[in-house]
């Protein structure tokens, strides 16, 4: 008399679920990646037709022949960072405006923010109204 058994044990093993864990897996990693912005600068960029909640303490501007001001007085490169610290010391919340004519170089503009950003200023980039 023959015997057979109820239920036979499949050998064969499915990677459906698995690969389905993994391209849920890849896409959730993809989606926190773009979220993620490590080095990013600290920049309030207004609107132009609107103005930013935060008070500017002191401005620097660079002129479309590259001069640097700090507030009204000319100052090179090297001494920028000095002046800023003697005007934003003990502020409780430091804010550089950064007024740049449109012409200037990218180069010139984002050396002034490395100076913001080392010194954990905040930098409003400041722009002009559109014209409606």
């Amino acid at each position: 008399m023959a015997l057979k058994r109820g239920s036979k044990v499949n050998p064969n093993f499915s990677m459906s679920s698995m690969t389905d864990i993994v391209f849920l897996l890849l896409i959730f990693f993809m989606v926190t990646s773009t979220l993620i912005s490590p080095n990013a600068l600290k920049l309030l960029l207004p609107q132009s037709n609107s103005q930013t909640s935060a008070k500017a303490i002191t401005t620097v501007s660079i002129t479309e022949d590259l001069q640097l001001y700090f507030e009204q007085t000319p100052v090179s490169f090297a001494e920028l960072e000095g002046r800023l610290k003697r005007k934003l010391d003990g502020q409780e919340e430091p804010t550089v405006s950064l007024h740049v004519h449109r012409s200037v170089p990218m180069e010139e503009v984002v050396k002034v923010m490395n100076v913001a950003k080392d010194n954990r200023y905040k930098l409003i980039l400041a722009t002009q109204a559109l014209n409606q």
